[in-house]
């Protein structure tokens, strides 16, 4: 079941079409990724979805129903554009902050102290947050956006200006909450966090969705046939077994292992190659060679 669809959204500024004709199904339970070159239309879309702005044309549906108002007390959204009162005290802006969202005092009192002591900032309560690193600040908005566990998290670009160390807590407890059940938008250049964390994901170019499915199933489906095989014995064996039917990209040879890159097809799949391969030379590995993230992403963007 899907927490979030949008259905061929389209939004317009003056001579510039940010989106066209966007449609996107976000799993319940799951951490979307929504990926993109700068100025594809990702913080248009992201926007629509919190209702800062609305779609010319299409619609959002949120729980099966089409969006309202009073849904967004059930999102949570932290901007790639950070924003918290300088001049306000940290403690009392969270605490205002978490009252936006419909806590009591009480139950944001409580939640403010476990988050804070799981960040390890209780000692910034009563400072200003001008006096903040932009690390702690992120940290205070992170928690802020959290805190009144929202039935859908939408993240833009989270690590920006974290330390590897920090990077990791906040992996961390983003899994915690899909494990507890929370639906999360995560949209990011960073390939490698997608790889890690997401289970689907959408690539939007020029205002169009370009590529939607399972992650696996999308890295799957971009990869050029290509398997390496890793043996002992004679390269010139593995290359007669080729028989001019497969193509030997590259080959190289660490510690007596040999490693030959080979391009299969449709008509001479990889268990063909293996039955030509195993008389003639020891098999030790067999790995199907799937594209990264990064490599799908320029691939397709270029």
């Amino acid at each position: 079941m899907d927490l979030l669809i949008a259905n061929n959204v389209a939004k317009r500024y003056t001579n510039h079409l940010a989106l066209n004709d966007v449609s996107i199904s976000v799993p319940t339970g799951s951490i979307y990724g929504l990926l993109g070159p700068n100025g594809a239309g990702k913080t248009t879309l992201i926007r629509i979805i919190n209702r800062i702005t609305a779609p010319d044309t299409g619609q959002v549906l949120f729980d099966s129903c089409p969006m309202q108002a009073d849904d967004i007390l059930r999102i949570g959204y932290l901007p790639e554009e950070r924003g918290l009162y300088k001049k306000m005290k940290v403690g009392e802006q969270a605490l205002y902050l978490a009252r936006l969202k419909g806590m009591s005092r009480h139950d944001a009192m409580t939640q403010l102290k476990i988050w804070f002591a799981k960040f390890e900032i209780q000692a910034w309560w009563n400072r200003k947050v001008e006096e903040l690193s932009k690390g702690m600040a992120q940290k205070v908005q992170f928690i802020v956006t959290i805190l009144h566990k929202p039935k859908l998290l939408i993240f833009d670009e989270p690590f920006s200006g974290f330390d590897p160390v920090n990077v990791n807590l906040l992996k961390q407890e983003i899994l915690n909450m899909k494990a507890q059940g929370s639906t999360i938008i995560f949209s990011t250049h960073n390939m490698a966090s997608v790889e890690e964390l997401c289970d689907s994901i959408a690539l939007i170019n020029k205002s169009k969705v370009i590529v939607e499915g399972k992650l696996d199933e999308v890295r799957r489906q971009h990869g050029d046939n290509i398997v390496e095989v890793a043996f002992r014995g004679d390269p010139a064996e593995l290359q007669q077994a080729l028989h001019g039917e497969y193509t030997l990209l590259r080959q190289k040879e660490q510690n007596g292992i040999h490693k030959a890159s080979i391009k299969i097809t449709e008509q001479k799949p990889a268990n063909h190659l293996l039955q030509q391969l195993l008389p003639r030379v020891e098999i030790v590995g067999f790995n199907e060679i799937i594209p990264s993230m990064n490599d799908i992403f320029i691939k397709l963007v270029s």
